[in-house]
């Protein structure tokens, strides 16, 4: 062991005076020599040529500073080195509570503001409930707005959970009795579609690429009664497409929903401006009115009753009455003339997953996410019957169907099969399954009742009543959502990802 003779320790970089044979650390003597230009011990003349270097193989590790070189000392270094860590931790606790103060600081005026949130929609609604209440007590009606004004209709708008005025009950007994009355004798029109040409049935139109591309695809699909070349289409980009078969043109985009569109319906009446209606996932339908003046149609009123996804829409047989179902448990009645509420059922045990109204307008159907179909009498509101299908794993009943004689319900009795019950007996008359693979999107019957059809993941089946024969299938559609039979039976239209396809007589 040697030591640099400037510092007095060993030296990292060792080199040796040639001229007097003092070690020295290099880095140290260099400096020195530059300064001065001499030797440090003995004055006289160096050079950095005069300096060697001292070579050690293997290279010995650095000695210990001095004050590690005794217990004492090590002791002392130790406490220096846990003082600090100690410190260290002190401070992380610091920061850790006034962290988890800050947390807790944030959690309770969340919870505050939830809690003041939560009374101011009480007040809402009790105020809403108070004016509906005074406006009912002294004969006030809001006032219609202007043509081209779109008119909220929330709860104020005369929502109340009772009786329907006794001139829509009225209303809906005439029509029923007007119906009722021609049913037995209701017979296919002349030159509707025979079973023969059914089963003949081919791809003779498709149009693509409706709505847009992201999200993609189709949920719902209306066809005009009075103009058979247009239709009507709801996206999942929240958009209702009205479209003109005949030109192959959109004639308009309708917007409005904040959430995909769930359904979509004409309301075509005689003397009176055509209606389209939709209702969407964002909770709210929407109603535009075609403008002669300017052949376009313009937003008329939009409906926040419901405090679920709308799952159904249906236009009553009396034309003047709409119906909506929600998964918030409740369904709503509409007059469609000065578009007010006009009944809301009291909440019942499940959500509603789908809607049909009976052919005749006194009955209505619901749907629920636990395989029971509820009917009710659309001017009382209450319960006629309640239908299960036996021995079933509970499913979602998604889609109904009337016939037009009003004594068939067609309806899925599992997610691959449907049932045709009927309501004169309140029980199965069959069952036609559909394969474990085929999912149930839609089911329909034709205006003759004499052809149903299901429309689902693997395409479409159509089947002839009383006998229950499929009569064709389209599986190159693919998954279809919404299916629909056109005028006189002739076609058979469906929405197929972006493509609305339709399939009739081969040319």
């Amino acid at each position: 062991m040697f030591f640099c003779s400037i510092s007095g320790e060993p030296p990292q970089d060792p080199v040796i005076s040639s001229k007097s044979g003092h070690i020295y650390e290099r880095r140290l003597i260099l400096k020195y020599i530059n300064d001065n230009g001499t030797e440090p011990l003995t004055g006289e003349k160096l050079e950095e040529s005069e300096l060697l270097t001292v070579k050690a193989d293997p290279k010995s590790a650095p000695p210990r500073p001095p004050s590690a070189t005794s217990t004492p000392a090590l002791l002392h270094m130790l406490q220096n080195e846990w003082d600090a860590v100690v410190l260290e931790t002190f401070a992380l606790k610091q920061q850790y509570n006034s962290t988890r103060q800050e947390l807790s600081y944030a959690l309770y005026a969340q919870d505050a503001a939830s809690r003041v949130i939560a009374r101011l929609i009480r007040e809402r609604d009790a105020a809403r409930e108070a004016l509906a209440n005074v406006q009912a007590t002294i004969g006030i009606t809001p006032a219609n707005g202007a043509a081209a004004e779109d008119v909220e209709m929330a709860e104020e708008n005369g929502a109340q959970e009772g009786a329907l005025p006794k001139e829509i009950v009225d209303q809906i007994d005439e029509t029923q009795q007007n119906l009722s009355a021609t049913r037995k004798k209701r017979k296919a029109p002349a030159g509707y579609t025979s079973t023969a040409e059914v089963k003949t049935f081919a791809a003779t139109h498709t149009i693509p690429s409706l709505h847009s591309a992201s999200p993609a695809g189709m949920t719902s699909l209306a066809v005009s009664r009075l103009n058979p070349s247009q239709f009507l289409t709801g996206g999942n980009d929240k958009i209702v497409q009205l479209y003109d078969r005949s030109t192959d043109k959109v004639l308009a985009s309708l917007k409005g929903h904040t959430k995909k569109v769930n359904h979509v319906a004409f309301r075509e009446q005689e003397g009176e401006s055509t209606l389209i209606l939709s209702a969407g996932a964002d909770k709210i339908a929407k109603i535009w009115a075609h403008d002669s003046a300017s052949s376009e149609y313009i937003p008329k009123a939009t409906i926040r009753t419901h405090k679920g996804e709308l799952t159904g829409l249906v236009v009553h047989p009396t034309n003047s009455i709409l119906a909506l179902s929600s998964l918030d448990k409740t369904y709503s009645l509409h007059e469609l003339s000065n578009f007010t509420q006009v009944y809301r059922s009291a909440p019942g045990e499940d959500a509603f997953t789908s809607l049909a109204i009976h052919p005749d307008g006194a009955l209505l159907a619901l749907g629920t996410p636990s395989s029971k179909i509820q009917i009710c009498d659309v001017r009382s509101g209450n319960i006629a019957a309640s239908i299960t299908p036996p021995d079933a794993s509970p499913f979602t009943v998604g889609s109904l169907s009337f016939s037009e004689n009003g004594y068939h319900l067609l309806a899925p009795d599992s997610s691959s099969s449907v049932a045709i019950w009927d309501l004169r007996k309140m029980k199965t008359a069959h069952t036609i399954p559909l394969g474990e693979g085929f999912k149930v999107n839609k089911v329909l019957y034709d205006y003759s009742a004499q052809y149903l059809g299901v429309a689902g993941s693997e395409g479409i089946r159509v089947f002839a009543h009383k006998t229950w024969d499929e009569l064709v299938r389209f599986e190159e559609a693919g998954d279809v959502s919404d299916i629909v039979f056109g005028e006189q039976g002739k076609e058979i239209w469906a929405t197929s990802g972006r493509e609305v396809r339709i399939w009739g007589l081969p040319a």
